[in-house]
């Protein structure tokens, strides 16, 4: 690459090496042939050097600093500054009266220094330091909009907003503000309302649906107390009919001998598993389920709740319940179980 500008160059280490003695030789850093330069790449780590300004030099982020982004970076430094000579300088602060603002990247820096002075208390300083830079969350603590996509709570007055993103960071979890401060994005905000929006439609349906709701309000607690026993109850009914089927199998559904022997052995209470996995009731063929006595004692809490919140409203009173009973009761809640099972928006559902 031809040069028109004068370089002036030292030996050492066996070659030539270009000196860097003002702020035209870094404007004309692009001039130089690649030739003449010591390295054309170096790592991002390992090296003696502020780990935060490699980072900031690497603008592709692939772990590597090389010549197109040394030569950007120099461009960017020399238009933010009235005299270039200034980068030479060995300062820990830079005069904000230095910082060209006839530039867009220098009009762009000295507010951005501004602002961080401010953030930071020293709104009459005239310089910004590297140490005045270097914490993020101290220079957004006391700003509410600092650009970086994430609103928290207290960037409002209004209780209403307020009390939405608190729902927000709730049901979808927070972001770090800058300021430290746990707050939501846009993608949150979306995703909440669009789960919000979801839930609603799908919690009209079973307002609006008399099938489902078929018990009214009563219903949730009816077909909560079904799923408590549903497998027990059809169990026993199963059992009943294999007992039409072939009495020889009668002693094997109810149990053997042994069974009650391994676990009379055992120190019983109500709730203990082994109790729980015996039949609901004793089986014999074509036997309706006894609903007072005869019971299971493992299971007589769970069946007085199907007593009292299901059987009772769908048949009314019963000391027994048919299989044919049981169909109906499962039909009458069919619409509404096939309704919960089709839920949407779950991530809001905590809201009510």
């Amino acid at each position: 690459m031809s040069s028109n500008h004068p370089w002036e160059f030292f030996r050492a280490g066996g070659f030539d090496q270009v000196k860097l003695q003002s702020g035209d030789d870094l404007l004309a850093l692009d001039q130089l042939d690649q030739k003449l330069w010591v390295a054309l790449a170096c790592p991002t780590v390992g090296l003696e050097f502020d780990p935060k300004t490699l980072a900031l030099l690497d603008t592709d982020k692939d772990g590597r600093i090389r010549v197109p982004e040394i030569i950007a970076a120099t461009k960017w430094a020399c238009n933010s500054l009235k005299n270039p000579d200034d980068l030479l300088k060995m300062s820990g602060a830079l005069p904000l009266a230095a910082i060209n603002e006839a530039t867009p990247e220098g009009k762009q820096l000295l507010s951005s220094a501004r602002q961080i002075l401010i953030n930071l208390g020293k709104k009459d300083e005239g310089v910004i330091t590297a140490e005045d830079t270097a914490d993020t969350v101290k220079i957004f603590a006391q700003t509410n909009f600092n650009g970086d996509g994430i609103i928290y709570a207290e960037v409002t007055e209004d209780p209403v907003i307020r009390a939405v993103i608190t729902d927000i960071i709730a049901c979808t979890g927070s972001e770090l503000d800058r300021s430290g401060k746990p707050g939501v994005s846009q993608l949150k905000v979306d995703l909440f309302f669009t789960e919000a929006q979801a839930y609603s439609d799908w919690w009209k349906a079973g307002e609006t649906g008399t099938a489902i709701m078929s018990l009214g309000e009563a219903t949730p607690k009816a077909v909560a107390a079904v799923k408590a026993v549903r497998h027990k109850v059809d169990d026993y009914f199963t059992r009943c009919r294999l007992a039409a089927f072939d009495a020889r199998a009668l002693t094997a559904l109810n149990r053997e001998e042994k069974d009650y022997l391994a676990l009379a052995a055992k120190d019983l209470s109500i709730s203990g598993v082994e109790l729980a996995g015996f039949p609901l009731s004793r089986i014999e063929a074509g036997k309706a389920l006894p609903l007072d006595a005869e019971l299971n004692p493992a299971w007589i809490g769970a069946m007085a709740t199907l007593k009292a919140d299901t059987i009772k409203p769908i048949l009314g009173e019963r000391t027994a319940l048919t299989e044919a009973d049981w169909s109906q009761i499962t039909a009458k809640l069919t619409a509404y179980e096939a309704w919960e099972s089709a839920k949407l928006g779950v991530l809001v559902e905590k809201l009510g």
